[in-house]
């Protein structure tokens, strides 16, 4: 179904591929992991027709890509990692305007979108705006797009990025039966236990594949970057010292309460897990904790202020660090930390040398006058969390970030979130990653806008009898009632 032959890229000096052969079968689900950087998305961007390859041949179905790019064009499906629906249109808009694109006739186009927005169980949502819907109802809907025009072959990337582990649960089991009803699927992904589903792996691994075979002879070929070993860390005990207090937090949005009256404490030099599935409120409670909304009813204070009536003392006294990274693409290295150094007013006098020092510290010496856009992934989040904490703040909130990392950057990551812990910096982490619950020291799971768990990862799987925290995750999150936050 799927032949490549000697495919290279290059960008500029920058060699990205160098000589992928891929052939996939008809029918097969093959996963495409490796880690960031390793040319996973240039691959996938080349096979759909998306970029053009410096060299080698492509052919789908037979047709080969570069001497009938329409034909072979029209034979795909693609999901993009990133979110790129628009917001402002209905989901039955969104689809039709696919629909229009290919060709497809007006008759063609109702009786496709009906279709599969059953296949994908969103029928009940077929006429709100998708500004509305939660992440996992997006990757849905964005599913829905790319099989609007019937392809035979599917290419997703990355497809369930910042998705939570029930919604990805369920949109992997709908990628099974796309299979099973004849289509063809390549899925890049850095989640091992969704490559595990797949017929096959193909490992890339600077620009070249290094093996295709079934999960479990890759998995155990690769190990070493594709299964690293957990960490260890041990539990502060630190009871006596707060540096989070909250009481009946409430967020109301209208008639919705979206954080309903939500209670606890977090200890100064804890990494504390702040779970629950999309929708569950979490996100409209970190920014009530933040300084960046004003709750409706509760009391919660952060770094010893009150985060109704003293916002912007909150704000000085934290760091944060988003899903995406807050750093600026066009400026250098030591132009990011500088320009951060100054937001969080640290003297003028401190800045270079404390800028030396976390170079240093961060391997990034060699890096100084590189501009961000050009470094690698894993590189980013360890600059952007070095960033985030440079003003040594009593607490950091850290927004799913390590969404989209392979899982060697992963856990270099979670080295130093403990570092930063062991020095008393108190870390408050939402993750969609159940192997990073089981980091941290204390977790609490929000269902449709209350904490129904709080306790430490061990403590939690006695309680609901589970061996890993993706099962007591599952239990809370299944008895959800809503699906937007």
């Amino acid at each position: 179904m799927i032949q490549t032959e000697h495919i290279t890229k290059s960008f500029g000096r920058t060699h990205i591929l160098s000589g992928i052969s891929l052939h996939v079968r008809d029918r097969e689900l093959v996963a495409y992991l490796g880690p960031n950087g390793a040319g996973k998305t240039t691959t996938v961007r080349i096979l759909s027709g998306q970029a053009r390859a410096d060299g080698g041949t492509v052919k789908l179905a037979g047709r080969n890509l570069t001497e009938h790019p329409l034909e072979a064009k029209a034979l795909c499906g693609v999901v993009s990692q990133h979110l790129n629906l628009d917001a402002e249109l209905s989901v039955r808009e969104n689809l039709d305007i696919h629909g229009r694109l290919f060709g497809m006739n007006a008759s063609e186009r109702k009786e496709g979108i009906t279709s599969l927005l059953e296949t994908v169980e969103m029928v009940h949502k077929v006429d709100v705006l998708t500004k509305t819907l939660s992440g996992g109802e997006k990757r849905r809907i964005m599913l829905a797009r790319a099989l609007l025009h019937k392809p035979r072959i599917l290419f997703l990337d990355e497809p369930t990025t910042g998705v939570d582990p029930v919604s990805r649960k369920e949109f992997w089991g709908m990628l099974r039966r796309l299979k099973e009803q004849g289509i063809t699927i390549i899925a890049s992904t850095p989640i091992i236990d969704e490559a595990r589903q797949c017929d096959r792996i193909a490992f890339i691994n600077e620009g070249e594949i290094k093996g295709i075979d079934t999960p479990d002879r890759i998995l155990t070929r690769f190990a070493g970057i594709l299964c690293p070993p957990g960490l260890q860390h041990e539990r502060v005990e630190n009871h006596e010292n707060k540096v989070i207090e909250v009481e009946g937090l409430t967020k109301r949005f209208g008639n919705f309460t979206a954080v309903d009256h939500i209670s606890f404490q977090v200890h100064r030099g804890e990494i504390f897990g702040f779970l629950g599935a999309n929708g569950a409120g979490k996100t409209t409670a970190m920014r009530m904790l933040t300084g960046l909304s004003r709750p409706t009813g509760g009391k919660a204070c952060v770094a010893g202020f009150d985060v109704a009536s003293q916002p912007e003392e909150v704000k000085k006294n934290i760091g944060y660090m988003s899903q995406k990274f807050s750093l600026y693409e066009d400026l250098k290295v030591w132009e990011n930390i500088r320009l951060f150094a100054g937001i969080y007013g640290i003297p003028e006098a401190e800045i270079a040398p404390k800028t030396d020092e976390l170079l240093l510290h961060l391997g990034l010496e060699k890096e100084r006058d590189t501009l961000v856009k050009s470094l690698p992934l894993g590189w980013k989040q360890k600059l952007a969390f070095s960033v985030s904490i440079f003003h040594r703040p009593k607490i950091v909130f850290l927004d799913e970030p390590t969404g989209g990392v392979d899982p060697a950057t992963r856990r270099q990551f979670w080295e130093l979130i403990y570092q930063a812990a062991d020095e008393g910096i108190t870390v408050f982490v939402t993750t969609h990653f159940m192997d990073e619950a089981e980091y941290c020291d204390r977790i609490s799971i929000m269902v449709d806008g209350v904490i129904r768990a709080l306790d430490t990862p061990g403590e939690l799987k006695r309680q609901f009898n589970a061996t890993t925290m993706d099962d007591v995750f599952q239990q809370l999150a299944r008895q959800a009632v809503r699906t937007a936050d």
